[in-house]
C-alpha cells in the first residue's frame, strides 16, 4: 500500500496510468473499508436508544370520575356490565306487541343522552392534549465493542504488514471467484437469520443475486436463463411429489395406528430421554445410507416429534443434532450425493471408491461433532437464545 501511494505521486512509474494505480489501491483498501463499515454499523446498533413506546399522547375525553366509573364497572364484571343502582335503569313497559324497533328521531335524541351505565352526565368532550416524548440519547458503547475494535484494528494492521503484490494479486482472484459467492451466501441466510425475510422471499434473493452474478461475469444469455428456469422447475416439482408422497404416507400411517404403535413401544422400552436420543440418532445416521436428507426429514421425522414431549427434549435442540447428522447422507454411500459431485469435477485417473475411502474421516468428524453438541449444548443454543431470546 506505501510503494501504491507513492506512486501516484512519483515518477518511477511514468508509463503506468494513474487510474490504474489507483484501482489497484482502492482493490488494497477493500479490506480496510469493509472492516470501518461494519464497525460502523456495530456502533449504530449498539448506542441506539431504546425504543419509546409511543401512547399517542395523554386523552382527556370527558369527566375523569365517569372513566373511574366505567374502570371500576369494567373489572367489577367479567362481561363488562354492572348492575344498575336504584337510579340506574328501571324495567322498560312491556308492549302489547312485543319489542319494537324505535323511531329514527328517538335514536338520534338517545345517542345524544347520557350514558346510563356509568350514571354520569356526559360532559363536553375535550380535544385530545398529546404530549410529544422526550428525545431518547444514545447510549455508550459498551466494553467489548472497543475490545473487538482494537482486536480487529490489530490484525488488520498486521494484514496490510505481510501485504506484498503478491498477495495482492491472489486477493483479486479471490475478489473475482470467492467473496461473491460468499455475499450471496450471506445475504440469503442473513435475512433468515435476522428476520428480514421468510424462507420464500430469501429465495427470491437468492435468485436476484444469481441473476447479477451472471450479469456481472457477463454469462447472463438466454441459455443460461432457460437452463436455470429448467432445473429449478425441475426440482421444485421433484420436491413437490416428494412432499405429497410423504404427506399421504404420513396420513396413512397415523390413521391406520402406526404413530400410536410407534409411541407405545417406545414408551414401553423404559429409555430415559439420553437413551431415546442416541437411538434416534444411530436410526437416522443409519438412514442416511440409503436415502437422501428430504426423505429422511418429510417421512420419518414425523415419527420422531410427537415423542418429544414424552422424554421432555427440546425440538430446537433435537432439530439441531438431526441437521447435524443428516450431513451423513452426503457421506455415506450408496447415495452419498457429494461423491458424485466430486466425482463430476475430479480428474479421470480419481475414482469413486477413493473419494469414498476420503469421506470417513469426515464422517468421523461428524459422530465427534454430535458428541460435542450433545454434551455442551450451547454450542447450538447461543446464537437462537442471543437473536429470539429462547
Amino acid at each position: 500500500m506505501p510503494r501504491l501511494i507513492g506512486a501516484l505521486k512519483g515518477k518511477r512509474n511514468a508509463d503506468v496510468p494513474a487510474s490504474a494505480i489507483a484501482r489497484q489501491l482502492f482493490i488494497t483498501l477493500l479490506p480496510a473499508l469493509a472492516f470501518a463499515l461494519l464497525m460502523g454499523l456495530m456502533y449504530r446498533v449498539v448506542t441506539a436508544p431504546p425504543p419509546v413506546q409511543d401512547s399517542g399522547g395523554l386523552l382527556e375525553m370527558g369527566s375523569v370520575a365517569a372513566d373511574k366509573a366505567d374502570a371500576e364497572a369494567d373489572s367489577a364484571e367479567p362481561d363488562g356490565l354492572r348492575e344498575p343502582g336504584e337510579e340506574g335503569l328501571s324495567e322498560p313497559p312491556a308492549a302489547e306487541d312485543g319489542v319494537k324497533e324505535p323511531p329514527a328521531e328517538g335514536a338520534a335524541e338517545s345517542a345524544k343522552a347520557p350514558s346510563p351505565v356509568s350514571n354520569v352526565p356526559a360532559q363536553t368532550p375535550v380535544e385530545p392534549v398529546v404530549q410529544a416524548p422526550a428525545p431518547a440519547e444514545a447510549l455508550p458503547a459498551p466494553t467489548s465493542y472497543w475490545i473487538v475494535l482494537g482486536v480487529g484494528a490489530g490484525l488488520l494492521a498486521a494484514f496490510y504488514a505481510i501485504f506484498s503484490f503478491t498477495r495482492l494479486e491472489i486477493f483479486k482472484m479471490l475478489l473475482s471467484s470467492f467473496f461473491p459467492l460468499a455475499m450471496l451466501i450471506l445475504a440469503v441466510l442473513g435475512s433468515i437469520v435476522f428476520g428480514l425475510a421468510t424462507p420464500t422471499e430469501a429465495a427470491a434473493i437468492g435468485s436476484m443475486g444469481g441473476l447479477l452474478l451472471a450479469a456481472a461475469y457477463r454469462q447472463l444469455n438466454y441459455r443460461v436463463v432457460k437452463e436455470s428456469v429448467y432445473l429449478t422447475a425441475k426440482t421444485s416439482a421433484m420436491v413437490c411429489w416428494l412432499f405429497v408422497g410423504s404427506s399421504i404416507f404420513s396420513a396413512a400411517f397415523a390413521l391406520l395406528g402406526g404413530q400410536e404403535i410407534v409411541e407405545t413401544w417406545v414408551l414401553s422400552l423404559g429409555l430415559t430421554p439420553i437413551q431415546f436420543m442416541i437411538l434416534a440418532q444411530i436410526i437416522i445416521f443409519v438412514l442416511g445410507w440409503p436415502l437422501e436428507w428430504t426423505e429422511i426429514i418429510v417421512i420419518f421425522m414425523p415419527i420422531f416429534i410427537p415423542l418429544l414431549p414424552k422424554f421432555g427434549i427440546d425440538p430446537l435442540f433435537f432439530g439441531l443434532l438431526v441437521a447435524l447428522n443428516l450431513q451423513t447422507a452426503f457421506l455415506s454411500p450408496p447415495v452419498a450425493m457429494a461423491a458424485f459431485y466430486l466425482k463430476g469435477v475430479s480428474p479421470p485417473h480419481v475414482t469413486l471408491n477413493q473419494i469414498f475411502a476420503g469421506m470417513l474421516p469426515f464422517m468421523g468428524i461428524q459422530v465427534v461433532a454430535l458428541a460435542l453438541l450433545y454434551i455442551f449444548p450451547g454450542i447450538g443454543l447461543w446464537l437462537p437464545q442471543v437473536l429470539y431470546g429462547r
